[in-house]
């Protein structure tokens, strides 16, 4: 068969060479956490050919109403469409999601207790269960006021500096807060104190658009007030998080980091404006530099360490990976380091390995619903519109993963996340001036549109970006800078019905 050369195509070989050519990007970098047989010639022509961009937007492109292939999920109509187990599980694999879902739902209590499986909460958390952020898999949201105790929203915190002369120094570019770690825990057990309250306002800016229409942006001033153990350092910076939806990880860690790095393009040789390049982070699991797949800037590159993170600095639990039983304590915080901990029982830590690889199980494969009004005229006149305005040089629409015997739920899948996985300059209108590994404080992670417009269904709320600052789907567009400034523009400027069937196209992700 013979290949279709795309831009992207052609500019691989450019952006992987500027990439290795420069002093700071390791060479050779891998996917160590996967199992894989390299693809054939014909394998590699065959997916150019299937995740090249559409020439006709008349009708649907094929496969398109499965967004996670073979792993894609019947649509539902309620709050659980986000918590099914991806459509091609083995019946035996179904039970070690459902034990894993089990674990994510835990809630952990502090030690010591009598059930000795579920203590070592805390000291300092932020919520007593993964379900607690994610809830219902879907995502966070802000505060609805001072009382509000469902919400999943909390601030990194760090320094300028990084770990000192050694290897893993230079893949990371801040250092924890004397004082609080690497993120501000506004829960504590009994007897210790929360480390802060987190307290928003909004600044109204209004957005003029073609046809008289204004839309109203809210610009956020985040405080950490109360503070319980000092005062911040001069230098602190401050980041905040909502909990991203949790659907596809699996497969967005199936891809072949090649073919995301065939569309880094760090200094923009095409012109084009756009400047994507990796996150690469020091990996705990693997002792080695690899390319950040997960969170806002792809600080984490595999789900079974962002698990592991994720326990240790929201519910204070300890793990192979992360065995401090004090979670994300500092060593100023003595009361906290030298409370009672689930340590050294039968688990050896607070959550064993074999909990860990069931929780990543789990969140490896929760399954992403099936299209909805892939064919709808005004679905596809949004598509159009989405790839004229440029959306899709970032927002990639779809690839394949790799081919792997030992997990055949993600293997050589083709799938239409709609992201790239990389770093890009959002302007400052998003900056948080806060680096994480490579990515600067202006850089954010392409977050993948699958399952955007099921938000309100799962989530009961259309809240978006890393922070939910924006209220809707026109909203977040309208927050793009940087590098996506051309972009945006061309949406403020377009008439009502092409901007209309934008977000109808978006709502059927």
């Amino acid at each position: 068969m013979h290949r279709k050369w795309t831009k992207a195509s052609k500019l691989s070989i450019v952006a992987v060479a500027a990439l290795a050519a420069t002093p700071s990007f390791p060479t050779g970098l891998q996917d160590l956490h996967l199992n894989f047989q390299p693809r054939t010639e014909d394998e590699a022509a065959r997916i150019a050919d299937v995740t090249a961009a559409p020439e006709d937007f008349s009708v649907p492109q094929r496969f398109e109403d499965l967004p996670a292939g073979a792993a894609t999920v019947r649509l539902r109509a309620d709050a659980d469409a986000f918590s099914q187990p991806s459509g091609n599980l083995e019946f035996e694999q179904e039970l070690d999601f459902k034990v894993g879902n089990g674990l994510f739902k835990k809630l952990w209590v502090s030690s010591p207790a009598s059930t000795l499986a579920s203590d070592g909460l805390g000291p300092l958390y932020n919520a007593r269960s993964c379900q607690r952020c994610h809830i219902k898999d879907g995502r966070g949201h802000t505060p609805n006021g001072p009382q509000d105790s469902a919400v999943s929203m909390f601030l990194r915190v760090s320094i300028p500096g990084g770990a000192g002369q050694s290897e893993i120094a230079d893949y990371i570019a801040t250092q924890p807060e004397p004082n609080y770690g690497g993120q501000m825990q506004d829960l504590a057990l009994p007897g210790h104190p929360a480390e802060y309250r987190l307290d928003i306002t909004y600044t109204e800016v209004p957005v003029e658009l073609l046809d008289g229409e204004t839309v109203t942006l809210r610009a956020p001033t985040y405080t950490a007030a109360d503070l319980g153990y000092g005062p911040l350092h001069p230098q602190a910076m401050l980041s905040p998080r909502v909990a991203p939806q949790m659907i596809g990880l699996g497969l967005l860690e199936a891809i072949p980091v090649g073919d995301i790095l065939a569309k880094a393009d760090p200094e923009d040789v095409d012109g084009d404006g756009i400047s994507g390049r990796p996150n690469i982070v020091w990996s705990t699991e693997f002792d080695a530099p690899m390319m950040g797949r997960f969170g806002y800037k792809a600080g984490m590159p595999t789900i079974l360490e962002q698990s592991a993170g994720a326990f240790a600095g929201d519910i204070g639990i300890s793990s192979p990976l992360f065995p401090a039983a004090h979670g994300d304590c500092t060593e100023l915080q003595v009361d906290c380091v030298n409370a009672p901990h689930g340590d050294g029982d039968d688990r050896v830590f607070e959550i064993d390995q074999q909990g860990m690889d069931l929780v990543a199980f789990y969140s490896r494969n929760l399954g992403v619903p099936e299209r909805r009004d892939a064919d709808d005229p005004q679905v596809l006149r949004g598509k159009q519109v989405f790839h004229q305005t440029g959306c899709a040089l970032c927002h990639t629409p779809a690839y394949v993963t790799h081919r792997m015997e030992d997990r055949p739920e993600h293997s050589f899948q083709l799938i239409w996340p709609y992201t790239d996985l990389l770093l890009h300059d959002m302007g400052e209108g998003l900056a948080d001036h806060r680096p994480e590994a490579r990515a600067t404080g202006r850089e954010w992670r392409t977050p993948p549109l699958w399952g955007v417009g099921m938000t309100q269904q799962v989530s009961g709320h259309t809240q978006f970006l890393h922070d939910g600052r924006a209220r809707s789907l026109l909203e977040a567009i309208l927050w793009h800078g940087g590098e996506a400034q051309a972009a945006r523009d061309t949406v403020v400027s377009m008439p009502k019905l092409d901007r209309d069937a934008l977000i109808r196209f978006l709502e059927s992700l």
